[in-house]
């Protein structure tokens, strides 16, 4: 798998969409700090946006936005409209439709994402607050498009319906991250920046596709074509840390996705990460998280009632 498709699948992510917005005429709704990360899309028509205090986003018929930070937020037919609060709209909608001001000039589909506790660590520090996806782009194509299914399994409900809108609302979140990574405008130093970089991104690759090989520097500049001097330097610029640190890193985050859903011996979970012995991922497990794997596990199950 890629690195994106790792990071998700280690994050368990899983989208819903929420009831619909259809308004007309002087409007606005003001929304509270969402306690994942949020999406909305412009069916028809068009709207303004406001997040936080000052960041003010005008949006046309098909785009998109994405929230990857608790921040309140403003949906309005102008900036200056006084909002009312969305909870009590959205409760009573049970839902269904929510209306407001007069008419259907704008109809508005939104929802959110949520994730395993590793989220904001290994994914949403690295992506910018508000992420805008424009009608005009190819994503916002596929973006249209899953949509338009989710809304058919929503209107007609057949047997299986809640996973397939689940699992639509997951593509929409990739189509949007595939153009924010091209982008090449991340929050800071990180994989995700690693990913549109010529030089990083085999690297990467490699590391996601064999995290149990026992990969040296030299063999990972082999995989970039560039020197070891080279790949070191660019790999910390880039991703903000050697490309050894990261591999460890990664490798104890697919331990603590095991230790967490299963009951295997430390042994077995350590050759599958690429660790010789028990003791060596044990002694790499406390440095970067600053526990044992036996604890880690408890306080897992701990949480868990098992």
């Amino acid at each position: 798998m890629d690195p994106l498709e790792d990071v998700l699948d280690l994050l368990d992510v899983r989208g819903h969409v929420s009831a619909g917005l259809v308004a007309g005429g002087d409007w606005a709704v003001g929304f509270a700090p969402p306690s994942g990360v949020k999406f909305n899309t412009v069916r028809k028509g068009r709207c303004c946006l406001t997040v936080g205090e000052s960041v003010r986003v005008p949006l046309a018929e098909g785009d998109c936005f994405l929230l990857t930070r608790p921040v309140s937020f403003v949906l309005g037919s102008a900036w200056d409209t006084t909002p009312v609060d969305a909870e009590p709209l959205f409760t009573a909608a049970e839902g269904t439709t929510v209306r407001v001001g007069s008419g259907d000039d704008t109809v508005l589909v939104g929802g959110g994402f949520s994730f395993g506790d590793r989220a904001r660590t290994l994914l949403l520090d690295f992506l910018p607050p508000l992420i805008h996806i424009p009608a005009d782009t190819p994503q916002a194509d596929a973006v249209r498009w899953a949509l338009t299914q989710i809304t058919r399994e929503l209107n007609r409900r057949p047997p299986g319906s809640r996973l397939v809108v689940e699992h639509l609302a997951v593509v929409m979140l990739v189509h949007v991250l595939r153009l924010h990574l091209t982008r090449e405008t991340t929050a800071g130093p990180g994989w995700p920046a690693g990913l549109a970089d010529p030089v990083v991104a085999p690297v990467l690759s490699a590391v996601h596709d064999r995290p149990a090989h026992p990969w040296t520097v030299a063999e990972l500049a082999g995989v970039a074509r560039v020197s070891r001097s080279a790949l070191a330097a660019r790999f910390k610029d880039v991703v903000g840390r050697p490309p050894l640190d990261y591999l460890t890193r990664w490798r104890i985050e697919l331990a603590s996705r095991d230790l967490r859903q299963g009951r295997e011996p430390l042994a077995t979970i350590a050759r599958r990460v690429g660790y010789g012995s028990e003791s060596a991922l044990s002694t790499a497990f406390r440095r970067v998280t600053g526990v044992s794997p036996s604890d880690y596990r408890g306080k897992g199950r701990a949480r868990r009632g098992s």
